[in-house]
């Protein structure tokens, strides 16, 4: 019986350049989904019963993002932690792998903008309160101009980008319709 085993270990040992010459390796041997440019996990902190907030993860679903919702007892103490101001707060906080919050109803574009190449200053970016038409926040035509701001390590913020109409939201060719 040992030398059974010997010899499975053995061949499998001798096997397994083989499979990795194929590409056949077994998932859990293979680069992690960040590495080979898979999708980008955000973790997001959300009251329960927030309806624009799975709006908003669906939204970032559709683009490609992949979610780990949390329901923390306390959404100030997670704001308190990752020092979002109280004048740059909304209803949800999302945090990259690589640490980054995003405040509020941000488009997922400018998260994958920011993600692409984020400053060197950067503590994240936040779209404050609840704008009307953003996404999550979608009623019917209705649609009220809004900006994503950057926010840096200092405390100061300064705009990402100002969103004009609702179709600035979408880069072309996205896999969402375009609610006007």
């Amino acid at each position: 019986m040992h030398s059974s085993r010997l010899k499975n270990l053995m061949l499998g040992l001798l096997t397994l350049p083989l499979l990795v010459a194929c590409g056949k390796v077994e998932e859990r041997f293979a680069s992690p989904d960040w590495a080979i440019g898979g999708a980008e996990v955000l973790t997001v902190y959300k009251s329960r019963s927030c309806g624009c907030c799975k709006k908003w993860i669906d939204h970032i679903d559709v683009e490609g993002f992949e979610t780990d919702v949390q329901h923390p007892s306390s959404l100030k103490l997670i704001k308190d932690r990752y020092r979002i101001a109280p004048n740059l707060r909304s209803c949800h906080t999302s945090v990259s792998s690589q640490g980054y919050v995003f405040e509020g109803h941000i488009p997922a574009r400018y998260i994958q903008q920011f993600l692409a190449n984020p400053p060197s200053d950067a503590v994240g970016l936040t779209v404050p309160a609840m704008p009307l038409g953003s996404p999550g926040m979608e009623a019917e035509d209705r649609f009220r101009a809004y900006q994503v701001l950057l926010m840096k390590k200092d405390g100061n913020t300064e705009v990402f980008v100002s969103v004009e109409n609702p179709a600035q939201q979408y880069q072309p060719g996205d896999q969402q319709e375009v609610q006007l």
